[in-house]
Order: structure tokens, then sequence, then C-alpha cells
């Protein structure tokens, strides 16, 4: 739908820019209800009031800290300037930055995507947005062959600092062709880096240092988590404030059971756990935040002290994420700390119906999480 008015948002004037803008906040806005992924609804645009801070705000503070501290980044891509972003994550950055640091392309996902990967080789810092990350096949060869790979073949002379970023996993009504989960898929390969946020912090935090690395980040948001606002402390605001890419959180701490799980799912873990401790069971939540490097350690720890696992991601079963993680289990010390097998919950192993009901059965739910934690402890 979106790609689909691409030039024409940016052909009409400001004031009619501005009201198409407002539209597309509030169509955001209502596919996001924040209850279900542990954060609190908000309407995106009214700042960070209350110490709370929405996920698309916290996106666009981290680009425009990051363009104001090094000159050598940029943001390119499709609707990313004089419309604000397809999801409003750029909203006023073309303004401010100007035509050479917010750069609009035309819709030829493998020819923008090239050009950035050439301006990292030849020592820019481009962030390359996919207006869906199920847009990034169209530029595969330029993430795998030239992004991931370049620095290994030039024996360490050509980094390629880039940041691909944008919607990623299943939304609302857009069925089989623009829902799929790319965690997987491009954790798969040595060269990448691949983040997942969850919370405006993650998003904030993760996504400085993924423009600060010297490695290609695959960046993995959620349509679904744009609109959903998070408290956040002091430090969260700051400018100085960083995550370091390749370390897990502990969410919730507990001690019968271990939920490990990236982007929204995090939410609905909390959201089990909290249920689950009504009858007597302690959940304890890792948010994995990233998935290439895994941070194996922090969840071995967690398995060791709670002896039971579950993992949670909305992709696809097979050589998935949670398959992942069961192998590390398997291969490392907590095995042997297992009281049972480990179970994955995940988003069912079919291409995503267009039909609403068919949606919801498709992919993973709260309910999903508290049977596969009893099915574990209750043997």
């Amino acid at each position: 739908w979106s790609r689909g008015r691409l030039w024409d948002g940016q052909m009409g004037g400001e004031e009619d820019r501005e009201r198409e803008s407002e539209r597309e906040e509030d169509r955001t806005g209502e596919l996001q209800g924040g209850e279900h992924f542990g954060g609190k609804a908000a309407r995106v645009g009214g700042g960070n009031q209350d110490a709370h801070l929405a996920v698309r705000d916290a996106l666009n503070q981290a680009l425009d800290e990051e363009l104001e501290r090094d000159e050598k980044v940029f943001l390119l891509g499709e609707e990313v300037a004089q419309y604000d972003g397809a999801y409003k994550v750029s909203r006023g950055l073309w303004k401010k930055w100007g035509d050479k640091r917010i750069i609009d392309t035309p819709i030829s996902e493998m020819g923008f995507a090239g050009i950035a990967v050439g301006a990292a080789m030849a020592g820019l810092r481009p962030i390359c947005e996919f207006m869906t990350f199920n847009f990034s096949l169209q530029a595969i060869d330029q993430v795998i062959n030239s992004a991931a790979k370049t620095y290994y073949m030039s024996a360490g002379r050509v980094p390629v600092p880039i940041v691909f970023r944008g919607p990623n996993g299943a939304s609302a009504g857009v069925a089989a062709q623009h829902s799929q989960c790319f965690a997987s898929w491009y954790s798969h390969c040595p060269g990448l880096k691949v983040v997942s946020p969850w919370s405006a912090e993650d998003a904030k935090g993760l996504l400085k240092a993924a423009i600060r690395d010297d490695n290609p980040v695959v960046f993995l948001e959620n349509e679904l988590m744009y609109g959903v606002a998070f408290e956040v402390s002091e430090e969260v605001q700051s400018k100085d404030f960083v995550i370091p890419i390749g370390k897990a959180k502990i969410e919730r701490t507990g001690t019968n059971i271990t939920l490990v799980a990236h982007s929204k799912a995090v939410g609905h873990c909390v959201e089990a756990a909290t249920v689950l401790a009504k009858e007597g069971i302690e959940c304890e939540v890792i948010n994995l935040r990233t998935i290439r490097p895994m941070d194996v350690e922090t969840i071995e720890t967690s398995v060791m002290k709670t002896n039971n696992l579950v993992t949670v991601e909305g992709g696809w079963p097979q050589f998935g994420v949670g398959a992942e993680i069961c192998a590390r289990i398997m291969e490392g010390p907590a095995f042997n700390y297992l009281d049972a097998p480990v179970m994955r919950v995940t988003g069912a192993d079919v291409p995503m119906p267009y039909a609403k009901i068919l949606e919801d059965n498709c992919m993973p739910q709260v309910k999903d999480i508290i049977f596969a934690v009893k099915k574990i402890l209750q043997g």
C-alpha cells in the first residue's frame, strides 16, 4: 500500500504531506495495542512526556543524535525524507539535516542498497532503510555477498560500517509476502551482526551502537511495536546512552523456568510470566536483544538456575532462533541441568494467511507460552 504512492507523497505540496503524515500516523497507531506487548499504548508524536517514550520516537532520537555526532552518517531509503518515513521513524530529519544526509530513493532495493554498501566501503556510515525486510530479498546479494563478506575477503583492509534497518516479522493484515521474520535468515551468515530490539530502551541504545559499529548490522524492528511506549530512565534519554551489541537483558527474574525471546515476543513472555506468577510459577524472562552474536552465557546461567527452558519467537520453527538456542544448550554445560526437554513456541510452519482469525492462530500468543510452561513443569 505504501510503496504504491511513494512519489505521490513527495510531489504534493507541504500541506498535503503534513496531512498524509498525520493519516499515516493514525493508521499505524490503530495497529499497535501496546498492552499486548508489555508496553503502554501511546499515540506517536507526543514526545517523551511523563518519562514514557514510544519505540518510533526512540529510533528517531537515535538517528538524530548519531547524525549530529558524526557527519559521515546518513540515511537513505524509500520515503525516508520528505514523507518522514513510511512509519514516521525519520520524522523531521529531512527538514533538519537536508538532502545530503536524508536521501529519498527510487523503488529499487538492489540499487540503493548497493549505493549504501559502496558508500560504507568508501568510509561513510550509511543507514539503509528497507520499508519492510521482506523487500530486502530484492537486495540480498548486496547484504550477503557485498556487505557481509568484504572485510574478510579484503583481509581486513575494507570495513563495511553499514546498518540495514526496517520493520521485520508479522504485522496486521499484510499476508504471506510481507510477514516473514528474517532473524534466522540473516543470523546464518558470518560477517553480519543481527539485532532485534523490543522496548524503546532497546531501540535507542542498540541503534546507536549499530551505527557506531564497524561491521554491517541487520537491525530488525517490528511494525507492531512502533507506537508502543515504554517508561524510560534519564540515562536512556541521554545522548550518551548506548547498549552493547551481543548482550542479552533479564527482563524478569525467576526460579522455575526460563523464557527466552526477541522482539515483540518478549512482551508476550512478560505477560505470560505475570499470569503464571499468580499460580506460583516464577519465570525468568530473557530479552535476547542481539541474535548474532548471541549471548549464550546469559541463557546458560539462567537455565542452570531454573532447570527448564522455553524459547519464543514469531518466525517459523525449522532452523529458527529457538532451534539454535536448543542446540547451544545441548552442546554446553547447561544441558545436564535440564529437568525436561526444551520446548519451542514459534509461528506456524505455513505462509502467513490474510484472514485475521487465521493470522492470529499463526502467531505465538500468551496462552501458547503458558501452555508450554505448564506442560514442562507438570510433565
